[in-house]
């Protein structure tokens, strides 16, 4: 293979490498940290603790509850007061941080389902077993008109029909991609600097590509996150929506700082390195003599 060839492909290798590794960090993160149900259900818990995610889940249940529960008009005021407070009471309880878990869990696992099972129609989930706690809670404290509150089996749409067939051909390719994309940015790497010229730049520029990949990914996270908070419907807490994205894509940050920190420790240990080469065979070139040195003026 001749030297030009060589280079060619080298760069081209180290350049894939380097887009590769971000992707492959993406694809493992959605279907490993996502998909999996085990460390969905680890990030979401401690979530029911947030103050911002407690006062949204309290206002949306209290708005619900208030809803379905009609009384004289006199007694509006004091029974409202009465269930919002006991309603945040209840978000400081562990039967809430249970409800909380189980509400999450179910949305995951009825997703999951039909992504895997090429189910059609909507996913939803039933939200009577939260409801039913909530009013186990306040019979308990003795709110007026709390076993008249209706305990229903109403169904929320987690997913639309036209999202899951989209959401279902790209959780196919992650299942395929959440592995070999990690795997292949390692073989064209290391494939790219056996194949260079000169193997120590060719470390050097993968350590700093993967610096940049990963500085691109952690700035794909911040992006997401402004453009998720900005698409919310009216009525959404953003603070609250923050504070799960900021749960969700946790790993992911620390994944692209992670990366970031590998390759620019690989870049500086390649141009440290290669400066002490450099100064090894300065200094074990001969010196000159002055009668060399003359001999070369004459001539």
């Amino acid at each position: 293979m001749s030297p030009r060839l060589r280079s060619v492909l080298s760069a081209v290798l180290i350049v894939l490498a380097c887009l590769l590794a971000p992707l492959g960090a993406l694809s493992t993160w959605a279907m490993y940290g996502l998909g999996d149900s085990g460390r969905y259900e680890a990030t979401v818990a401690p979530l029911a603790a947030d103050a911002d995610v407690r006062d949204a889940v309290a206002a949306g249940v209290t708005d619900g509850i208030l809803r379905e529960v009609h009384v004289r008009q006199g007694l509006q005021g004091p029974v409202n007061h009465f269930v919002r407070d006991a309603v945040r009471s209840f978000t400081e309880t562990e039967a809430y941080r249970t409800a909380w878990e189980t509400a999450n869990m179910a949305a995951h696992d009825a997703v999951m389902r039909a992504l895997r099972d090429d189910r059609e129609g909507a996913v939803t989930v039933d939200l009577a077993p939260v409801t039913e706690r909530v009013k186990r809670r306040l019979a308990a404290d003795h709110m007026p008109l709390a076993d008249r509150i209706p305990v229903e089996h109403t169904e929320i749409t987690v997913l639309g029909a036209a999202d899951l067939a989209r959401l279902r051909k790209g959780f196919h390719v992650l299942e395929v991609a959440g592995f070999w994309l990690p795997v292949a940015s390692v073989v064209f790497a290391a494939t790219g600097i056996v194949l260079a010229l000169c193997r120590r730049r060719a470390v050097l520029a993968t350590g700093i590509g993967t610096a940049l990949g990963a500085a691109l990914l952690g700035a794909a996270v911040a992006v997401g996150r402004g453009l998720t908070l900005s698409g919310l419907p009216d009525g959404v807490s953003r603070t609250a929506a923050g504070a799960v994205y900021d749960a969700l894509t946790e790993t992911l940050r620390f994944v692209s700082w992670l990366l970031l920190a590998a390759g620019l420790t690989v870049a500086l240990g390649a141009a440290l390195t290669g400066a002490y080469v450099r100064y090894r065979r300065t200094a074990a070139a001969p010196a000159q003599t002055p009668a060399e040195q003359s001999t070369r003026v004459g001539a």
